[in-house]
């Protein structure tokens, strides 16, 4: 049986191990509440005061009433600021597609943070001693980090896949192409240090670093913004395996604060038959077989019969 806590345990397991997290640092602390008055201002001729005094249960409502609509412009008063770090240049390129928020990035010629990390990680098996940071002699410090690498990208496969995913998003391969992804990635850094040794420009130098290299990024959206274009986009199976894996973390940070407006999101599918059907239903319901699709195929096509296996497998 898949419930919201095998979801989220596993989703958060996984993100564990590729070495990304996704912080929600700032929101709107009383979103629901607003965004049922505003839904409620919009249709009632009642004085605001007695607008803002709605109980639990018409707050309840009024959420539920903005699907029946489809009326999610009040879902723009509140918003959301969230941290995703480590994530790879990969995922980053295909999040700020969006031009629904607002978003600030570590800057590419700054990102030596992660690989400096990885050249230290590298200099145990190596058993060669370089600087943590590159004081003083930096030109000699940057050769350091570059003569570790070489060496330990002739080492066996774990090794270099360890050493690697410091710097970068392991994709998902099999072991032999993951040892081919290490190796490239590895000789890569090398070669980026042996430049800056060599007195290149950092801005020039990442030329030649691979897209998986890690990075952060802080993101402002608002609820409209997820609930009807960020989740539905990349909860579902025809996203990237790694920006879903994001989408579905967020979704459940999301749910820690806020179950009553996160509760109805999802992939597309979801979306799509909560704004079909008379009232929306929770996530958890489609996942478990307790509510079924009505809807004869998806955004994305797929067709009903199977829509509840496309959506498990966007879950896991």
């Amino acid at each position: 049986m898949t419930s919201l806590k095998l979801v989220g345990e596993k989703r958060a397991r996984i993100m564990q191990e590729l070495g990304i997290s996704v912080t929600i640092i700032e929101y709107t602390r009383d979103a629901p509440r607003i965004i049922a008055s505003a839904s409620k201002i919009s249709l009632s001729g009642k004085r605001v005061d007695n607008i803002l005094a709605m109980g639990e249960d018409e707050v309840e409502t009024w959420i539920r009433e903005t699907y029946r609509r489809m009326h999610f412009s009040p879902w723009e008063h509140a918003s959301y600021t969230f941290i995703i770090d480590g994530l790879s240049r990969v995922a980053s390129h295909q999040l700020v597609r969006h031009r629904i928020a607002s978003y600030t990035q570590l800057s590419h010629r700054y990102s030596e943070g992660f690989l400096r990390h990885m050249a230290i990680q590298a200099s145990r098996p190596a058993s060669i001693n370089c600087p943590e940071k590159p004081r003083g002699n930096k030109k000699a410090a940057y050769e350091c980090y570059s003569k570790v690498l070489e060496e330990v990208a002739s080492l066996k496969d774990e090794d270099k896949v360890n050493v690697a995913r410091v710097g970068y998003v392991p994709p998902p391969l099999k072991p032999e192409r993951l040892s081919v992804w290490a190796s490239h990635v590895i000789k890569a850094t090398a070669e980026y240090y042996r430049m800056l040794s060599e007195g290149v420009r950092r801005e020039d130098a990442r030329y030649i670093l691979p897209d998986s290299l890690r990075t952060r990024i802080v993101v402002t959206m608002n609820a409209r913004e997820l609930i009807q274009s960020f989740l539905p986009l990349r909860m579902c199976t025809k996203a990237q395996w790694e920006i879903r894996h994001i989408a579905w973390n967020l979704w459940r940070e999301l749910m820690k604060i806020h179950p009553q407006l996160f509760k109805y999101a999802g992939p597309s599918c979801v979306f799509r038959e909560n704004t079909q059907r008379p009232w929306p239903a929770p996530l958890e319901d489609y996942l478990e077989g307790k509510e079924a699709f009505t809807i004869s195929r998806c955004p994305e096509l797929v067709e009903n019969k199977v829509i509840r296996k496309c959506l498990l497998t966007a879950s896991l």
